[in-house]
Formats: structure tokens, C-alpha cells, sequence
């Protein structure tokens, strides 16, 4: 059980203010329900000092880094290469329950895990299929954050805030996710997603390459 909070936006290594970073993530942008189930969450968190609430828009599930923008010149080829490897993963099924505590977030951990598992398995495929090999570890606790910590200090009011909310379980239905270039400034990560990845067979076409959001 987490009993100290700390706070998310030290730097860590590369980062610095306006660099971005590509990235593959699982983006929220139509998911009606499980928006008010975040809104219910965040609502008693909203009177607490020391959190960044996270816009809904900016909502995502963390998955995979592949590089500062700066320093990656193939992103287009990883698109693709991930786009193929996406190709016999059908939709995937994830149930939102309760946010958790972690240290520097209150986070949903959804489940099952195997598909979407399976789904970050094939991105790292994709992209050691370009680069011969793919940045941070195996690793990974699929999570969505709801807010951020911007101070270190006791857990035990925002612990006690989520406790207070009662709301119904949401399943979200996953068909795509987004290659998108990430930033960290002003205690929020925002993005311009680059290119839509479906899942299934429909990731037989070439990846649809976006422009802005």
C-alpha cells in the first residue's frame, strides 16, 4: 500500500522542455462511459492540493516508447512494420474496476491483461523489425493515469478521496491505438498523433498517417 506520495514531473534522462518523444499508446477519445467513470474518480480529488487532473482528451494507456522525435528518422517504416504485426490481433476487451494509489498517480489498472499484452508484444516486434532492437524493458503493468502527483507528501487523503466514490465497472472495447509524438510541459503530457493503428485485419491497409489533433 502506498503511504508516501511523490511527485511525477522530475526529468528523467533526455527529457527537457519542448522535446518530444515518439510513442505508441492506447488512446481514449470515444469511450462515452469510461469518461464518466474517470469523472467520478476525479471529482473528490479535484479539492486536494498536490495533483495534476488529467484532461479527459489526454487520457491513454502507457505502452511503449520508441524515441526522442529528434533522434528517430524511420518512423514511418515502424508504422507500417507495427501495422503488420497488428494484423492477426483482433479487438481487445479491457474492464476499468477502481483506481489505485501508485506513489506518483492515481491509476487504473485494467483487465484482462493477456490481450492487450499481446497487442504491446506485437509493437515491439514492429519495431525491432526496423530498428534490430526496442528501448525500455518488457516489463510493463498496463496502467491509465487520472492525475498526476506534483509534490511529495502523505497518501492517505487522496487514498481516502477514492475510497469515497462509488461508480459501476466500465469494459472498453480496443480497435485501434495511435503512434503519437509526446510532450511533458507544463505538468501534462500531450501529443499529435502520427499515425492510426488498427487492430485486426483492417491493419492490412497502410497505417493512416494523421495530422495534428
Amino acid at each position: 500500500m502506498t503511504e508516501q506520495m511523490r511527485n511525477h514531473w522530475w526529468w528523467r534522462p533526455g527529457w527537457r522542455l519542448r522535446r518530444r518523444m515518439y510513442a505508441v499508446h492506447t488512446t481514449f477519445e470515444d469511450q462515452d462511459e469510461l469518461h464518466d467513470l474517470v469523472r467520478a474518480y476525479q471529482e473528490p480529488l479535484h479539492n486536494l492540493p498536490g495533483l495534476d487532473i488529467i484532461p479527459l482528451k489526454w487520457l491513454h494507456l502507457t505502452m511503449q516508447g520508441i524515441g526522442f522525435a529528434d533522434e528517430v528518422d524511420d518512423v514511418d517504416a515502424i508504422a507500417q512494420a507495427v501495422q503488420r504485426r497488428l494484423s492477426p490481433i483482433e479487438a481487445v476487451t479491457l474492464r476499468f474496476d477502481r483506481p489505485l494509489l501508485d506513489p506518483e498517480a492515481p491509476q487504473f489498472h485494467p483487465h484482462p491483461v493477456d490481450g492487450i499484452d499481446r497487442v504491446r508484444r506485437a509493437v515491439r516486434q514492429g519495431i525491432i523489425d526496423v530498428r534490430g532492437a526496442v528501448g525500455e524493458t518488457d516489463v510493463w503493468t498496463p496502467h491509465m493515469s487520472i492525475a498526476y502527483s506534483d509534490t511529495d507528501g502523505p497518501a492517505k487523503p487522496y487514498r481516502d478521496a477514492l475510497a469515497s466514490v462509488t461508480a459501476d465497472p466500465v469494459t472498453v472495447t480496443i480497435q485501434r491505438i495511435q503512434l503519437i509524438a509526446l510532450g511533458r510541459d507544463e505538468h501534462l503530457y500531450r501529443w499529435e498523433s502520427v499515425a492510426d493503428l488498427p487492430l485486426g485485419t483492417q491493419s492490412l491497409y497502410p497505417p493512416r498517417r494523421m495530422h495534428g489533433r
